[in-house]
């Protein structure tokens, strides 16, 4: 911007500034050259009156010295005769002296001025004054030299100028960005001083106004998360009474019960935690499906549902926090056992690409008539919210990945999750994306 601001005042000034120093360095000529041949004119003139008294050549060249022209100028008698130095062709002084009016001829080195004087008796006196070349431009280069120096002045300062008030801009621009910047990476304390142009005061106000709106509400969301969560507890309290009656069989739901209780208290602790930018955090995915698979094995032996968990031997990074990678299995194993029939068989499979991880769970149901609805809340059917779906998706997308829905091997559905481990700018992601097709050639697990 500073840049082009300056080239702006610099083309903007120089037009104004040749528009005006051009005709004025002509003028400045135009001047010089008519002072001189003025000068000339009076000094032909200052012989007019000695003239009119004698043509004694004699006595002429005493006159002509005192005409301050001294070898430049020169007279041409009637009888042919001259005195001085003359330079004009005797053919030309022929033709001015049958003229009333002075002529000016131009020679090599300079212009002659040839100025006729009628005396009586019909004789003509012809004076010849010799303006030299240099006399027509004197003072021109100094003049032209000062015009051009006043143009450069004017156009450095012009430049001067539109850079720090370009640099203001920028400034104020810079900051504006970086602090937006800032906010967008979670540091929500982040604010500016309001300063430059007006416009800038403008947003900079709006975004100090927008960043202390942000707190609040996520103030607000973090209290409204707490008080639920905290209100949890109660029923969960009643119901570990209740598993403690139970003999060593209900061992199982106690344990689901602690897990449940150990989320509710993650829950309120990130709630009520102060609000800061994110940090990097990765989890190895193999490890959390060994554990998950595990856990649901005991609910998949007693409905007699074969399964499968293929690719989870070697460790594999994924850029995603482990609980909330544990949670998004829970919720897509937990849809495999809620909307199949007791009986059907389901893989889990991890699979490590160029620069992906892709996590990958199949079913032998009935599959997903509408996969595009089921990623919408309150849309997916069957009693579902497609909220597990939802925030499988976004857990995804905040590695640069995405999910989507297909038809499985199995026959049924499957859940590609897939999640981008390189690290490098990533272009903004719509809201919702396409589901059905496949993700790369490395989509297809077989």
């Amino acid at each position: 911007m500073r840049r082009t601001l300056a080239l702006l005042a610099l083309a903007g000034t120089s037009m104004i500034a040749l528009a005006f120093l051009v005709p004025l360095g002509i003028i400045v000529k135009e001047t010089a050259h008519n002072r001189a041949l003025s000068a000339a004119e009076r000094q032909a003139s200052a012989l007019v009156p000695v003239l009119a008294i004698t043509l004694d050549p004699a006595r002429l060249p005493h006159a002509l010295a005192s005409s301050g022209a001294r070898d430049r100028i020169a007279v041409h008698l009637p009888d042919g005769g001259t005195v001085g130095t003359v330079r004009a062709p005797a053919s030309v002084v022929a033709v001015i002296s049958r003229r009333t009016r002075a002529e000016t001829v131009e020679i090599d080195t300079g212009y002659l001025l040839l100025r006729p004087v009628a005396l009586d008796g019909g004789r003509t006196v012809v004076v010849e004054v010799f303006v030299p070349a240099g006399e027509l431009t004197r003072g021109v280069a100094q003049a032209w030299a000062v015009l051009a120096g006043l143009a450069v002045v004017l156009v450095a300062g012009s430049v001067l100028v539109a850079d720090r008030l370009g640099a203001r801009v920028v400034r104020a621009t810079r900051r504006l960005g970086r602090a937006a910047g800032a906010l967008g990476s979670g540091d929500l304390s982040v604010r500016i001083r309001p300063e430059g142009p007006p416009e800038l005061v403008t947003a900079a106000e709006a975004f100090n106004t927008m960043a202390d709106r942000v707190v609040q509400l996520l103030a607000a969301e973090r209290e409204m998360a707490a008080d639920l969560s905290h209100r949890l507890r109660t029923p969960l309290a009643a119901l570990r009474l209740s598993l403690g009656h139970l003999g060593p069989e209900a061992e199982p739901s106690r344990h689901s019960l602690a897990r449940l209780e150990a989320e509710v208290d993650q829950i309120i602790a990130a709630a009520r935690a102060p609000s800061r930018a994110p940090e990097a955090v990765s989890c190895d995915a193999a490890e959390v499906l060994r554990e998950r698979l595990t856990f649901w094995s005991a609910l998949a032996e007693d409905q007699q549902r074969p399964w499968e968990l293929i690719g989870a031997d070697a460790p594999v990074r994924v850029p995603v926090p482990a609980g909330e990678l544990s949670a998004v299995v829970d919720a897509l194993l937990g849809n495999v056992f809620r909307h199949t029939p007791e009986g059907t068989a389901f893989t889990v499979t991890l699979h490590q690409g160029a620069g992906t991880v892709g996590l990958l769970i199949a079913d032998a149901g009935p599959g997903i008539p509408d996969p595009a609805a089921a990623l919408r809340r309150g849309a997916s059917g069957a009693g579902s919210t497609g909220l597990g779906l939802d925030i499988a998706r976004r857990l995804a997308e905040s590695s640069g990945g995405d999910l989507r829905i297909d038809s499985s091997s199995l026959g049924g559905a499957r859940i590609q999750l897939w999640f981008r481990t390189e690290q490098r700018a990533r272009a903004p992601r719509a809201a919702r994306r396409l589901v059905g097709g496949r993700w790369s050639r490395r989509g297809a697990v077989r």
